[in-house]
């Protein structure tokens, strides 16, 4: 009898065990986030204020609690920024899979202290060899919904993250590759805490996540939005992460992950996409020349094309440069004029110039001459708008041989920023394009990206060829514009954003409220925003910026009241480092 009741004890106890382990992991993630209440508190009380975090000698900025605080460790412990940001790019692509991941792309500016240089690291998406050139188009020639061109393998390119990050330590990382694994592994295996971001952004995505099975399996269980607040698991992206940590990106690019990614891409029941092992084989991060540029007596520092970022904003503020708006401030409506019709310039070069510089002659020096920029400054002498906005014709890239695109980007995206107590500093701006990419997840627990989409839906306008048509092995054209600011050859700002084409309106105006305004990193990364690209004026509501209406009105502008979501990243360099998060996302910044 009393084995019996011994005998039903241990059965008891074996049933319960399950709920007990989980529980206890449950208790485990709630003592991390008591842990660290306090400090979370304190910088969120900061940034409402409008102050920066400060450090002496380390700074990290992401758009994630948990991804900050990865990095941080590995800072804390004497790694690289290089060694912090892949621990943060791996998070972040567990707790934000909607922004980027292992199945997206990226561009990294960095500057070496050691080599007193900036490098920059091309790690976007290719297309695939077998793409045409009207993939993007109906049968009868006309441009696709961008969400008809979205959703499935069509629009997926080859992932460039997994390439970067292993080139960027094999360059300049210093701790233990596999250390640099643990957090998101960790967090894969043990949960995770659901972000009020991450749950609003799948509600909005409900219907498009719905189409594919491991999409629809992992993000709306039992047909359920992921709820704020909640505990969630990606046990087949530890698998991955492990597979990486063990074997390196090959395992993406060659092996058992490559494979997968390229069924996944084929047999996707929507759009199926022409991806190839060849694709992925020969996939290769590039070093490019960074475009740097002149602004009051600071040299402006970003990634080239495919990149349209840095280019558009060495130009926008070539045309400011003209012009004292440090004196006319931030709540003058001429300001806003002058920074409008520069961004509509700038733009109108962007459409027709910018490209992937391995396909198209880009005229990068010509397009941010001084004397070209000036030429294009004295159109802004006037009182009102520039009623009609052209390219400029530059010598030898007629607009005669060039047609202007028809390319769509919509906000997603995410940014990381981190100075080491090396002198490192690095801005890296990621993605898997539009959110949640191309809706395809793959069995390894990371989402494919739309980046195909980033191309012109038209190859040619009015018989003209347009410089960012799709092409195989082509990198599409971008926004993101990850920014390193110098002065006297060494780093004192580093920033970028999230946000599709806007995000060169968003560095554009951190910038100029930094040096021409003074504005500190906290207010940088939080500045009202203004953005006109192609002629209607959008302006912030609810900030200072919609006061501006009725002057920009009077100026012949077609003026719209919007929301803005800019995930600014800023560290200020200079007798301590300054760190600054955007106050319209949920990221935190983090120092020593």
């Amino acid at each position: 009898m009393l084995f019996f009741k011994n005998f039903k004890l241990i059965i008891l106890i074996f049933l319960l065990f399950p709920l007990i382990a989980n529980s206890k992991q449950k208790s485990d993630i709630n003592k991390s986030e008591k842990f660290n209440l306090k400090n979370e508190r304190e910088i969120l009380k900061l940034k409402k204020e409008g102050k920066p975090v400060i450090s002496d000698k380390w700074m990290v900025v992401t758009a994630n609690k948990q991804a900050s605080e990865s990095a941080a460790k590995i800072l804390k412990k004497g790694g690289t920024a290089t060694d912090a940001m892949i621990s943060a790019q791996l998070v972040l692509g567990l707790v934000e899979p909607e922004s980027s991941g292992l199945g997206g792309g990226a561009f990294l500016v960095y500057y070496d202290n050691e080599k007193k240089e900036v490098i920059t690291l091309d790690g976007r998406e290719t297309a695939p060899l077998l793409v045409k050139e009207n993939m993007f188009q109906d049968a009868k020639g006309n441009p696709l919904k961008f969400f008809d061109a979205v959703v499935g393998g069509k629009s997926v390119g080859t992932p460039g993250t997994p390439a970067l990050l292993e080139e960027a330590y094999k360059r300049w990382g210093k701790t233990e590759w596999s250390l640099l694994f643990k957090d998101a592994i960790n967090l894969s295996n043990n949960g995770f805490v659901i972000s009020k971001k991450l749950s609003s952004s799948i509600k909005r995505s409900k219907s498009s996540l719905s189409k594919f099975l491991n999409t629809k399996t992992y993000f709306l269980p039992n047909d359920i939005p992921l709820k704020s607040g909640n505990i969630h698991y990606n046990k087949e992206y530890a698998e991955t992460l492990k597979a990486f940590a063990k074997k390196g990106s090959k395992v993406f690019y060659q092996g058992f992950l490559a494979d997968d990614i390229v069924s996944t891409v084929n047999n996707a029941s929507i759009n199926p996409g022409v991806l190839s092992l060849k694709d992925m084989h020969n996939y290769k991060v590039i070093q490019r020349e960074p475009v740097c540029s002149k602004y009051r007596e600071y040299e402006v520092c970003g990634m080239g094309p495919p990149s349209s970022g840095a280019l558009t904003i060495a130009q926008i503020l070539g045309i400011i440069e003209n012009y004292d708006i440090s004196k006319l401030g931030p709540k003058n409506p001429e300001t806003w004029r002058l920074i409008g019709d520069a961004s509509r310039l700038a733009f109108a070069d962007r459409s027709l110039y910018m490209a992937d510089s391995d396909f198209v002659d880009v005229p990068i020096q010509e397009l941010i001459s001084k004397n070209y920029l000036n030429e294009r400054a004295q159109l802004l002498d006037r009182k009102d708008k520039i009623e009609k906005i052209k390219a400029g014709n530059l010598i030898g890239k007629s607009s005669q041989h060039l047609g202007k695109d028809h390319s769509i980007e919509l906000p997603s995206t995410s940014h990381i920023s981190i100075v080491d107590k090396y002198g490192n500093a690095l801005s890296m701006t990621t993605t898997i394009e539009n959110g949640f990419g191309s809706r395809l997840m793959t069995n390894g627990g990371f989402l494919l990206n739309n980046e195909l989409t980033d191309f012109s839906f038209k190859s040619f306008k009015n018989g003209k060829k347009i410089a960012n048509n799709i092409e195989p092995g082509k990198r599409p054209r971008s926004s993101m514009a990850p920014t390193i600011i110098l002065k006297n050859n060494k780093p004192v700002y580093i920033l970028g954003s999230p946000g599709g084409s806007n995000i060169i309106g968003y560095v554009v105006n951190a910038i100029i409220s930094m040096i021409d305004w003074k504005y500190n990193a906290q207010e940088a990364a939080s500045v009202a925003h203004g953005i006109n690209k192609f002629g209607t004026y959008y302006l912030e509501k609810n900030t200072i910026m919609s006061k501006l209406l009725p002057s920009l009105e009077a100026m012949k502008y077609k003026v719209k009241l919007r929301s803005f979501s800019s995930g600014l990243n800023v560290i200020h360099i200079g007798d301590k480092l300054y760190g600054g998060s955007d106050h319209r996302r949920e990221g935190i910044a983090i120092g020593n």
